[in-house]
């Protein structure tokens, strides 16, 4: 980010997690806390007027939930970097997480210093998992025999891998949405899962992408 600190934004339906969280990046050069919100609607307008270069998003709240903020984030400000913190970490949450292009997912127990460089190496571009959703992810993998995707999955594959919905790779790609669908069933089945999210770190631990 430059010389400037990285500019966060906290989004949790609950005052004092907001409390929490802010003290935690209370102090830190690096990082500015610029915003705050309640739920996914105040998230977006708070968005618009702050400009955050990162935001900590809870995934449950009322109203417009997490994963339909991350969404609506994505399309309107593609460059601002989400990271969920919940205290959720179903199958079901994750994959929808990892699905809509996250940079990261963190439990509400995560010690201050790994929130802290979750939100650095996000605003650097980079992705992290809390250890337990990586074992969750991997060990979902199962142990059938993978057939490798062809090269034309793969670049589907690679842009799903960094938060690209199904439009975007289709424009990339110069193919249809349609395409873009099939080759992703083909990917499930060559790789022996049922998601994006399992796709992406099943192809991360064969070295594919």
């Amino acid at each position: 980010m430059g010389e400037r600190p990285v500019r966060l934004m906290i989004v949790d339906d609950h005052p004092v997690v907001r409390d929490g969280l802010r003290g935690i990046f209370e102090g830190v050069p690096d990082i500015e806390v610029v915003a705050e919100a309640g739920d996914g609607h105040e998230a977006l307008a708070q968005a618009r007027a702050a400009a955050p270069d990162v935001v900590l998003m809870d995934l449950r709240m009322p109203g417009l939930d997490g994963v339909g903020a991350i969404e609506r984030l994505s399309a309107d400000h593609p460059r601002v970097r989400v990271v969920v913190l919940t205290t959720y970490d179903t199958d079901g949450d994750v994959s929808r997480a990892l699905a809509a292009g996250v940079a990261g997912y963190l439990l509400k127990d995560a010690p201050r210093e790994e929130l802290q460089a979750a939100v650095r190496t996000a605003a650097a571009g980079g992705r992290v998992l809390a250890q337990r959703i990586t074992s969750q992810l991997i060990d979902g993998l199962g142990r059938k025999p993978a057939t490798a995707p062809s090269p034309r999955e793969l670049e589907v594959l690679r842009l799903i891998a960094r938060g690209a919905a199904n439009k975007e790779v289709a424009k990339a790609l110069l193919i249809s949405e349609t395409t873009v669908k099939t080759h992703l069933k083909h990917v499930f089945a060559k790789l022996g899962v049922d998601n994006r999210a399992a796709a992406v770190v099943a192809a991360m631990e064969r070295n594919l992408i």
